[in-house]
């Protein structure tokens, strides 16, 4: 146990070293962007010019293909292929198949759930008419011995 609390002591110590230094250097950043001015700090002046220099971040597009735009259609985002521009971005898709991914699953739980309903009024059914897994394999050994002592007769 002693070697845990000390383990803790150090981690606390190291912790709160990288605690000062960070605030320390967020102190520093802070304080670069202001001007003293007679014993009063203000921020800089901003330019009413807007930057020479200008970055356009474009979104990539791209060219959907068949199977795409009909990933597009059946999402519901478009009514008809006529409708798809011809270049989308890449999140439009990703938001398509998405949905169409939570559509599949949907149909995918219907269908278990139907299919274990079907199974259930089957086997009432089965039990109905007496059959059972140990009915069955009753008759089949029966039938089997039959059959060997058939064999074993006619040798």
């Amino acid at each position: 146990m002693g070697s845990l609390r000390s383990l803790r002591l150090v981690a606390g110590s190291c912790f709160r070293l990288c605690e000062r230094d960070a605030s320390l250097s967020l102190r520093l950043t802070r304080n670069s962007n202001l001007k003293t001015v007679s014993g009063f700090c203000t921020k800089p002046q901003e330019n009413p010019k807007a930057p020479s220099h200008t970055y356009s971040h474009r979104v990539p597009l791209h060219k959907p293909t068949d199977w795409e735009k009909k990933i597009l259609i059946w999402s519901g985002r478009f009514k008809k292929e006529d409708e798809i521009p011809e270049t989308i971005t890449f999140e439009m898709l990703d938001a398509a198949k998405n949905k169409l991914r939570v559509k599949v699953s949907y149909v995918m739980i219907a269908l278990t759930v139907a299919g274990c309903i079907f199974m259930i009024i089957e086997g009432k059914k089965a039990a109905g008419r007496n059959e059972s897994l140990t009915s069955l394999n009753l008759e089949k050994k029966a039938r089997l011995r039959e059959e060997a002592a058939m064999k074993a007769k006619t040798e």
